[in-house]
């Protein structure tokens, strides 16, 4: 097996919003953001170019705000001490 990576590249392992390539100022979508969030920061293409895979991801997050506000509220009303 023929290995041609060069290991000791800075941009191996370093993240890749801080490589030339992506720090231009353009303005990347969700799935972007997400697959950043996934990896670390290492990778922008690792989720699927679906848009309902980043829809779903944004979803539950809000999903789950909301219920972090409204279960304490709930509780108080329904449950007072």
């Amino acid at each position: 097996m023929i290995n041609n990576l060069d290991f000791r590249s800075p941009e191996m392992f370093g993240a890749f919003v801080f490589s030339p390539s992506f720090n231009s100022f353009k303005t990347i979508n969700a799935n972007q953001a997400w697959s950043l969030f996934f990896t670390g920061g290492r990778e922008d293409q690792r989720v699927d170019s679906n848009p309902r895979i980043s829809l779903f991801f944004t979803s539950i997050l809000l999903a789950l705000g909301a219920l972090g506000f409204a279960r304490p509220l709930i509780m108080r009303t329904f449950f007072p001490a």
